[in-house]
């Protein structure tokens, strides 16, 4: 009889195979990032949200217990209810406005050569190097009572002109800060089309605004919406310009928030808007996102 063979030896931890260890490098890279995710983000509004179904008591300051209070609040008052849709209203406007600048721009920017691209590039990415506040400050300056355009206003003999804590100069200071945000997305959709499509419409018969709509545009849909989703969410999210911009009287639910925590101290109440607004957020963006990305399937099949 031939001797039995001896039992193979258990693999140690440290016997792991090329392929088990490109399998886990994902994990492992990935790991310090979720970690961050989890720590700096789901946690504070895991904690928000906790916070936002405590009862508060306006004689002591304190809170606890149990409530739905806060949302029943801001759901069913006229004035809570007319911040939302203000909010909304500016954002959505700001950010038409940014699509019908930005991507115009992008466009051109997409068309220009060396060196004018780069410099041009630089141009629309400056503005972020400096301050929201410091920017704010400087529209308020511009539209000021005593400001440049009031004294242009009064030299043409039109008067002067309340431009200040008014929903338009909000959008103004939105669009101006929120276009890079616009641009960006919808000149990177530009590099990564073939400029030949353009080309073989034009050759084909069709004008230069034909080729734009009906060829380059459907194909820069994905540009456009991820644009419009970051110009809106950071939009209806803003606080620095609604704030110094908009004034006490002209509220956004960012500024809302504010005060809830700061000058009135009712922190649950100030953490159920928030949450109403995140959530306000998400389903318009979803539907958004839902409404332009099936549009873009059935134009490209």
């Amino acid at each position: 009889m031939s001797a039995a063979l001896p039992d193979a030896a258990p693999a140690s931890p440290g016997d792991e195979t090329p392929e088990r260890r490109v399998r886990s490098a994902p994990l492992f890279l990935s790991a310090p990032a979720a970690l961050l995710f989890v720590a700096l983000v789901l946690t504070p509004l895991f904690l928000t949200a906790l916070l936002s179904f405590n009862q508060f008591d306006y004689a002591t300051g304190r809170t606890g217990g149990f409530t739905l209070e806060h949302y029943l609040s801001v759901l069913t008052d006229e004035y809570y209810l007319e911040i939302f849709f203000r909010t909304f209203r500016i954002s959505a406007l700001a950010t038409a406005i940014c699509v019908v600048i930005g991507v115009p721009e992008a466009y051109i920017l997409s068309r220009m050569g060396n060196p004018w691209r780069s410099i041009f590039l630089l141009v629309i990415l400056a503005p972020l190097l400096v301050s929201v506040v410091v920017r704010a400050f400087g529209w308020s300056m511009l539209l000021g009572p005593e400001g440049p355009v009031n004294a242009a206003l009064i030299a043409l003999g039109i008067g002067r002109m309340k431009l200040l804590y008014t929903e338009g100069t909000v959008v103004v200071a939105l669009v101006h800060v929120m276009l890079p945000f616009m641009v960006i997305p919808v000149w990177t959709s530009l590099q990564k089309l073939d400029p030949a499509v353009e080309q073989a419409a034009l050759s084909f018969g069709a004008s230069r605004g034909t080729a734009i709509v009906r060829v380059v545009a459907p194909q820069i849909l994905p540009g456009i919406l991820s644009g419009s989703l970051i110009v809106f969410g950071l939009s209806a999210s803003a606080f620095a310009i609604p704030g110094l911009l908009g004034g006490r009287r002209l509220k956004m639910v960012a500024t809302v928030v504010y005060d809830q925590y700061l000058s009135d101290l009712n922190w649950p109440m100030g953490a159920a808007v928030a949450v109403i607004l995140l959530a306000a957020n998400l389903i318009i963006m979803l539907t958004y996102h839902r409404m332009v990305e099936g549009h873009y399937r059935r134009r490209l099949g």
